[in-house]
């Protein structure tokens, strides 16, 4: 191991430290924040009709009447081994929020797959064309995306693709057994949708890194040689705009992971998302929290990929001043 490569894995190890901190500290907030809201969840299991007595022993069954700390502690030991306990239905968390995870996860893979390459295509071709009808029109219409919130943007692409022409199924209702032709068919217009909420802030962001880095001096330099814009776009700028770049869409991964709820719910998809909103109208509160965890982890790990990822390609920021 040379030299060379040792600020680059202290750095990796110092900001994998700080990711580990900020998800016990997000795990803190969870678990606490759910057991001081308000009403008694053995209340809610039992029904009103429950008696104190049955109520009490509903509690001790669930371990709600130790202290919170002490149950914080067993739930964080249990969910470093990947055990979030017991719904309370009875079922292993894992074993509810499982498959849907899944669900989840070909979501936002298959959104990435198609978002990623086409939002750095697009922002390069703003940025090659800076100014002109096409880059207007782009920028303009990713403006306007960006203004629309994201469950109206999900109810018109259902208006319009499956109420008025009737292409596809407004329920993405996918469930085992079904061929991955069907499965993909009731996916397009979440897809669809998630594709339309986050490539904007992808290709604006592309755009604008790309543009900061051709005003640099060695960009002029290039065009002073005769290289081709195309050519000085993609050899000299794009390199070195990853870092920036690698930010905004690991931050949109992340909002992949952990922002999918609401399309999830306006599309009936059987995801993570839509597993918390049942939790949350069940009071079952082990799925709650395991549910927030997943989107914590989510988020603050890409985050740490696009941070690692910003100072490998820029090794300046290895020595800050």
């Amino acid at each position: 191991m040379t030299t060379k490569s040792h600020p680059i894995l202290s750095m990796a190890a110092s900001r994998i430290g700080l990711g580990l901190l900020s998800l016990l500290i997000v795990s803190l907030i969870i678990f606490s924040a759910v057991s001081f809201l308000p009403g008694s969840y053995a209340s809610a299991i039992l029904g009103q009709n429950a008696t104190p007595a049955a109520v009490a022993a509903m509690e001790v069954k669930l371990g709600l009447n130790r202290p919170w700390f002490l149950r914080y502690l067993a739930w964080l030991g249990a969910a470093a081994t990947g055990d979030m306990g017991l719904s309370f239905s009875g079922r292993p968390v894992m074993a509810l929020i499982g498959p849907r995870l899944k669900n989840t996860l070909v979501l936002a893979s298959i959104t990435a797959a198609i978002a990623v390459p086409l939002s750095i295509a697009l922002g390069i071709v703003c940025a090659r064309y800076r100014g002109r009808f096409l880059d207007k029109f782009l920028s303009t219409s990713t403006l306007a995306s960006i203004s629309i919130p994201e469950f109206f943007v999900a109810y018109v692409v259902m208006m319009v693709l499956a109420v008025k022409l009737q292409l596809f199924p407004s329920m993405a209702g996918i469930r085992n057994g079904m061929g991955l032709g069907e499965q993909l068919y009731r996916m397009v217009l979440p897809i669809l949708t998630l594709l339309l909420v986050i490539l904007a802030h992808m290709v604006r962001n592309t755009r604008a890194a790309i543009l900061s880095v051709m005003a640099s001096p060695y960009i002029e330099m290039a065009r002073l040689k005769g290289e081709p814009e195309k050519r000085v776009v993609v050899r000299q700028a794009l390199p070195n705009a990853i870092g920036p770049i690698a930010s905004v869409v690991a931050l949109n991964l992340a909002y992949l992971i952990s922002g999918v709820v609401v399309i999830e719910v306006v599309f009936v998809y059987p995801g993570v998302g839509q597993a918390m909103i049942d939790a949350v109208r069940n009071r079952d509160v082990p799925v709650i929290q395991a549910c927030a965890l997943i989107f914590a982890a989510a988020y603050i790990g890409f985050n740490l990929i696009a941070d690692i990822i910003s100072i490998v390609s820029n090794p300046r920021l290895l020595h800050p001043r």
